[in-house]
């Protein structure tokens, strides 16, 4: 069975990463930049999975959540990209992504991060 009003709260959790990614500057460095797109994504995941009626991990690997969704039938590929923003969820939070770092593509990034927290509250009106 699903759990529709837990994803509900996560995906409000995630808009509300979405807003303050839409409300930075391009002078925000991309270790915070980064985090917020990864609570965005980690909180959408988690949202999909309580829509299949999975309980959700509680760990910050995008690419097990994905794994995870996959493995219950979800067509994840799309969103796969974002996977690579793990690291910002606590290894780049406390040390820097130093300085070999490409910068974040941050429009496309946003993008994607929007595209996945809108096609969940799609699920969600589906099912609901």
């Amino acid at each position: 069975m699903s759990d529709p009003k837990c994803a509900r709260l996560l995906l409000e959790a995630a808009g509300r990463d979405i807003l303050t990614l839409r409300a930075m500057s391009d002078l925000a460095p991309d270790e915070s930049f980064g985090f917020h797109v990864q609570l965005a994504a980690e909180k959408a995941f988690k949202a999909w999975l309580a829509l299949l009626g999975q309980v959700y991990p509680l760990r910050h690997d995008l690419d097990d959540l994905l794994d995870l969704l996959e493995s219950h039938g979800a067509v994840t590929g799309f969103f796969r990209p974002l996977a690579a923003f793990t690291p910002y969820a606590v290894q780049f939070r406390y040390e820097g992504v130093g300085p070999d770092h490409d910068p974040i593509d941050r429009s496309p990034s946003l993008s994607l991060a929007e595209a996945l927290v809108q096609h969940v509250r799609d699920e969600l009106a589906r099912i609901t």
